[in-house]
């Protein structure tokens, strides 16, 4: 579906954008995903590694037996990171069955689910990660920031949850959204701040209105006991 060029990838992921329906999103990550790792290479998409290293430094449990949440884990490149540091017990869920199988190949996962986040409740057992991350989909048009509540409940207390989200002209309306959610539920006793990262060189631009690199963010949270 794609020759790998930025022109071509640039070209396929404004077209993602016309995707208005679940159905039409899940259609457009089966088709593309074959070449989703060699296309988000082209962008010198640093989401996951960023989302890595930020749990990283902060975790401090024993990581081979930590159990991570992956939600909208695509074809497993968070997994792939978060295993160069050490932890090693995997949970994915994708709205794509096919992202879903290329997951399944990299043998990280002990188990993955398909859910169409923000239709479907989260199929997973609440209070029971270690580590919930989501890399990528927080952003308008993907998946509705009301999902970062299940993200929460979804995660042990004194457990970490480490979402990321873009900061280009597009998407910075639903990231004041996003933001105002995190802080609401802080207000509410749900978990704490433990860091936010802001990143100028976050991924290549592909809108037409900007060039160069956009900027994005990551955050990283400590649930409460409750």
């Amino acid at each position: 579906m794609s020759a790998n060029t930025f022109e071509n990838v640039k070209a396929l992921i404004l077209s993602a954008h016309k995707s208005t329906t679940s159905k039409d999103k899940i259609d457009f990550y089966n088709t593309w995903a074959e070449n989703y790792d060699q296309d988000v290479a082209v962008l010198d998409y640093r989401a996951p590694s960023l989302a890595a290293n930020s749990i990283s430094s902060h975790f401090s449990g024993d990581r081979e037996a930590a159990v991570v949440l992956d939600v909208a884990c695509g074809t497993g490149l968070v997994a792939k990171e978060l295993k160069r540091h050490g932890f090693g017990h995997f949970l994915g869920i994708d709205g794509s069955e096919t992202m879903l199988g290329l997951a399944r190949e990299t043998e990280l996962y002990q188990d993955l689910k398909q859910s169409m986040l923000g239709d479907d409740p989260l199929p997973v057992q609440w209070g029971l990660f270690d580590v919930v991350v989501i890399v990528g989909a927080l952003s308008g048009g993907q998946v509705p920031v009301g999902v970062v509540r299940e993200l929460c409940k979804s995660t042990k207390p004194g457990g970490y949850i480490c979402m990321t989200t873009r900061s280009n002209h597009d998407n910075l309306e639903y990231k004041a959204a996003l933001e105002r959610e995190l802080k609401q539920m802080e207000e509410e006793g749900l978990w704490c701040c433990v860091d936010v990262t802001d990143v100028e060189d976050w991924e290549r631009a592909v809108s037409e209105e900007e060039d160069g690199y956009i900027s994005g963010s990551v955050y990283l949270y400590k649930k409460l006991q409750q």
